[in-house]
């Protein structure tokens, strides 16, 4: 998309849509527990309000953006909205837990739709001297839907309940896709006429089913079987992708670019790392220190608040600056900021967690900007929905393996007790070990980070 005229509209709908998911992901986590209580769920079945979601996204993304890189990127996004906005009205009109989550599923297929294609419409609309100023724009859009999710799902839920959290998402689904269809019609795509691997898309989705489910499903001997299968369907995913004239994914971007593929192994470490962060927070304040959804509304709005504010600015440096540098930095604050959550107790103020998510606020900001600069910069035109669905499954596969952490830990430390007042000790237990993790795992994507080379030129 070359049109100028189209410029305005593209980045005022991808922003919209950047700013619509995170807010669900981030509001809703702050209903869990009311959600929990309408439909009487235990401390494991909750999770699957937030994994369901993401699990959903996760299978689909790469085999929709290869197939909105052939067909058009800007009929998938307006469909992705459309199907984001009408699957959170049906979440308020459901009778049943099963229902509920179904429901998230087709909001993740949705949201799978926008993700794959949103990064992809603005890094086509905008020459590459430009990209990291308005993918930190981009970004900050998703940091300030994560700063107003507790914030006002908090409120929301406190004062007309859980239900209007969908409503609004609706809403807001619902102009994105009105956006979208004013935006010029696109430039042929390079990869039109190309094929679509059905067989690889199939062997693409039970790999990650197997294998985020079976995480999930652990230590059960279930799960360790589902690993065990996803294991060997990615290596014949592996084997027959080398061998098609026109694969799902282009194995060699992975073999062949050393950034493309370290920068996506850093985002997955990074999100593994930071995902249940918000989850175990809003758990834990609401639970142990008994404040309101609004009061941990506001105790939690700190980490993206920072976020959004510095994300531009780490966006204008990777455009300037190599960006490992600015991310392996981030990456560090990130690691700082989790152990310092490892030492929380019933008796911990506010402030040290308030100072504890400031420092993963702005170590966030500084890795992700310059991080998805270095993953699209690295491509050529014709892998743009690819690439950008593949640093968004990055972002949703380690989210999931963040939440299967989390999920494992409870099944162990919790069992499949409900969540209460009465079991904070335990509730703190589980907790302070999933930031452990977390932190081991983090220090990890330092030197990924570091590691992928250098993006500019001499």
């Amino acid at each position: 998309m070359t049109n100028k005229r189209n410029l305005p509209i593209v980045l005022l709908a991808t922003t919209i849509s950047s700013f619509t998911t995170p807010f669900m992901g981030s509001s809703v986590n702050v209903a869990l527990p009311m959600i929990a209580h309408d439909f009487s769920m235990n401390a494991l079945t909750i999770s699957w309000v937030a994994s369901s979601f993401l699990l959903a996204a996760a299978i689909t993304l790469v085999p929709l953006g290869r197939l909105a890189d052939i067909y058009g990127r800007k009929i998938f996004f307006l469909s992705g909205s459309l199907i984001f906005a009408l699957s959170s009205l049906f979440c308020i009109w459901s009778q049943t837990e099963a229902f509920f989550i179904a429901m998230r599923v087709v909001q993740g297929i949705g949201g799978a739709m926008i993700f794959s294609t949103g990064t992809a419409m603005l890094i086509s609309a905008y020459p590459p001297g430009e990209r990291g100023r308005i993918l930190g724009i981009n970004i900050a859009a998703v940091y300030i839907g994560l700063t107003c999710g507790p914030f006002i799902g908090g409120l929301l839920t406190q004062h007309m309940g859980w239900k209007t959290i969908f409503i609004f998402n609706a809403v807001l689904g619902a102009a994105a896709a009105g956006l979208s269809i004013l935006v010029a019609k696109e430039q042929q795509t390079e990869a039109r006429g190309e094929g679509f691997d059905l067989a690889g898309s199939l062997l693409y989705a039970a790999t990650l089913f197997s294998l985020m489910y079976g995480f999930s499903q652990l230590p059960s001997p279930e799960g360790g079987a589902l690993i065990a299968t996803g294991i060997l369907c990615f290596i014949f995913f592996i084997r027959q992708q080398l061998t098609r004239p026109f694969p799902l994914l282009n194995i060699n971007l992975f073999l062949d670019n050393r950034v493309f593929a370290y920068s996506n192994l850093a985002a997955l470490i990074n999100y593994c790392a930071t995902f249940a962060i918000t989850f175990i927070l809003s758990l834990y304040l609401q639970h142990v220190k008994l404040l309101t959804p609004s009061q941990t509304g506001v105790v939690l709005v700190i980490e993206p608040l920072l976020q959004a504010i510095f994300s531009p600015s780490a966006g204008r440096l990777s455009d300037r600056y190599e960006p490992r540098i600015i991310s392996s930095i981030g990456m560090s604050l990130t690691v700082i900021g989790l152990a310092g959550l490892i030492f929380i107790a019933s008796d911990t103020h506010l402030y040290y967690i308030a100072a504890c998510l400031a420092i993963l606020g702005i170590g966030f900001a500084l890795f992700s900007s310059p991080n998805v600069n270095a993953i699209m910069s690295s491509v050529d035109n014709k892998f743009y929905g690819v690439a950008s669905a593949m640093q968004a499954t990055m972002r949703l596969v380690g989210q999931m393996l963040s939440m299967g952490i989390a999920m494992l830990v409870f099944a162990w430390i919790i069992g499949d007790k409900s969540i209460t007042n009465e079991n904070e000790a335990l509730l703190i237990i589980s907790s302070r070990l999933i930031f452990g993790i977390l932190t081991v795992t983090c220090i990890f994507g330092i030197f990924a980070s570091f590691a992928r080379g250098r993006v500019h030129k001499e």
